[in-house]
């Protein structure tokens, strides 16, 4: 089953667009890791409009602290993204599987559990959008090409 290989290896037969953009969800995903760990507030007011500064000095720090451990989280993914486009290629559509799922329960934990917020985060509309295309591109990853057309190495 291509979804979970019996072996682990670096061959890749699914389609080339879906390769392409898994290399863009793992730029991405680092990207957005690094801006967590890194941004004075972690990205929780400036980007995610999580109004820190009607919280207590304590709660804020609590808020920006939980920012930097998610984003350390997303950097550990995108670290086993990054092996998979140079080493593990066989597990991409076993990645798009798993962040299909991640993106839909985060999707579904603001249904279930809201929160405040003064705006619209740029995360919360793009679930909307990523959840169907990381959906067409697990179908495509997991599509062989014609025998004729070379695997991506």
């Amino acid at each position: 089953m291509r979804l979970l290989p019996a072996t682990i290896g670096n061959e890749y037969r699914g389609s080339r667009v879906a390769f392409s953009f898994f290399i863009l969800l793992t730029v991405v995903t680092v990207a957005r890791s690094l801006v967590h760990i890194v941004a004075p507030d972690g990205g929780a007011q400036s980007i995610a409009t999580i109004p820190l500064d009607s919280f207590t000095a304590n709660g804020a720090a609590t808020v920006v602290h939980l920012f930097a451990l998610w984003g350390l989280s997303q950097l550990i993914v995108g670290i086993v993204y990054v092996l998979a486009i140079l080493r593990y290629r066989s597990l991409i559509p076993l990645l798009f599987a798993l962040a299909l799922v991640e993106y839909a329960t985060r999707l579904a934990l603001t249904w279930f559990k809201p929160m405040e917020i003064a705006g619209t985060a740029p995360g919360g509309l793009g679930n909307y959008v990523l959840i169907p295309v990381l959906a067409v591109m697990l179908w495509l990853s997991l599509r062989r090409r014609p025998s004729g057309d070379i695997a991506v190495r």
